[in-house]
């Protein structure tokens, strides 16, 4: 059996590819099958490592992306994107896998189309509550479309559609709370704030962190990544906000956390401040109350749709990027931490969210359709 997994360009979407393929490595395993030959079409490597431990083959597709504004580039890679087509058509062809699975972005595009004309399966997954052009393209060549949002059903055809939620790597979803505390240097008579913008950090998130920072930190903990590009200047300027202040080290700045030190830091956590990307996932599995911060709409087109979805779970409290200030984040931090009962709902609304079986179940799918196609 031969499988192809495409998307990527981000995290968001090239994790969850890696956690679906380790699921399909163990039910490969359980059903006593041949494992799987697995294939990862896309514009680069994203992480060499990770592929390589997976036994997962990198093959490369070019592709361009469309912008939604006026740009030169939209021309060169127009036709960037034909050549990736007819370049995935002969690979695929060769190859002539059993199934595809994307999860959406630019890159997929020449893969799910060269796919769709020779026939083969394909399975979608949707990460945001809004599609992206490209799965919205890729729907109406699915077998079966996955969402992370129960929300993002309406958007496709009923007959095709599951909320499976997002696939998540079985490691990242397992916080680790022995030996935590001490790896940070933080005290287990404090509560934790857990400060996420994301693998680059986020400037907008930093800065009205800083500014609170004074205000909160004699009560609370705080763990926060700030992004490798801006952790030097957070650092600076945190250093001389807490110069005179007795409670200092409290607060613990990190340029990037690992995956073992994330699942530290979610294990010593009791609230999370992030953006709503695809960690809204990973907070609603360890079942934590959270602060998100969407992008703005001009920006992005999901994030703000995907925080108010996840608030109508209970999960959470938003905070727009106009309203970052400091009265507002202090007061929106005191009311979750300090009423047990605000807490204990958002994680009641975190727990109900939360899909761990994700990645098994698609993986289930596309090995089902692989032995179907197989016969």
């Amino acid at each position: 059996m031969k499988i192809i997994l495409t998307g990527g360009g981000t995290g968001g979407h090239f994790y969850p590819l890696i956690a679906v393929a380790e699921q399909i490595k163990k039910i490969s395993d359980e059903k006593q099958m041949l494992s799987p030959e697995l294939y990862y079409f896309s514009t680069d490597l994203y992480n060499e490592v990770i592929l390589k431990e997976n036994n997962i083959n990198f093959v490369h597709i070019p592709a361009g992306k469309i912008r939604r504004y006026f740009s030169l580039k939209n021309f060169s890679d127009f036709f960037r994107t034909i050549g990736g087509f007819f370049k995935a058509l002969w690979k695929l062809f060769i190859l002539y896998p059993d199934v595809i699975f994307s999860k959406g972005g630019y890159v997929s595009v020449p893969t799910v189309l060269a796919g769709a004309i020779l026939g083969i399966p394909v399975i979608v997954h949707e990460s945001d509550s809004k599609p992206g052009r490209a799965n919205a393209l890729a729907a109406k060549f699915a077998t079966k479309i996955a969402v992370s949002y129960p929300d993002a059903s309406k958007y496709f055809k009923a007959d095709k559609v599951a909320w499976t939620g997002n696939p998540l790597r079985t490691d990242i979803s397992q916080p680790i709370k022995e030996g935590s505390y001490e790896m940070f240097g933080l005290s287990k008579d404090k509560q934790t704030i857990l400060v996420l913008g994301g693998s680059q950090g986020a400037v907008k998130i930093n800065d009205a962190l800083l500014d609170t920072l004074s205000s909160i930190i004699g009560e609370y903990q705080i763990i926060h990544q700030a992004g490798s590009n801006n952790f030097q200047n957070v650092k600076n300027q945190s250093e001389v906000t807490l110069e005179e202040n007795p409670n200092a080290s409290n607060y613990k700045v990190f340029p990037y956390l690992s995956e073992n030190m994330m699942r530290q830091a979610a294990g010593i956590s009791d609230l999370v401040i992030s953006r709503a990307g695809s960690t809204i996932f990973e907070i609603a599995v360890w079942n934590l109350p959270s602060i998100i911060i969407p992008i703005p709409e001009s920006v992005s087109h999901d994030q703000r749709s995907n925080a108010y979805n996840y608030m109508r779970s209970g999960a959470c409290s938003v905070i727009e990027e106009m309203n970052l200030r400091p009265e507002i984040i202090t007061s929106e931090i005191h009311r979750i931490l300090n009423h047990p009962e605000v807490k204990e709902r958002m994680i009641a609304g975190a727990k109900g969210f939360a899909r761990i079986d994700a990645a098994h179940t698609i993986a289930e799918e596309l090995v089902n359709i692989g032995i179907s196609h197989e016969k």
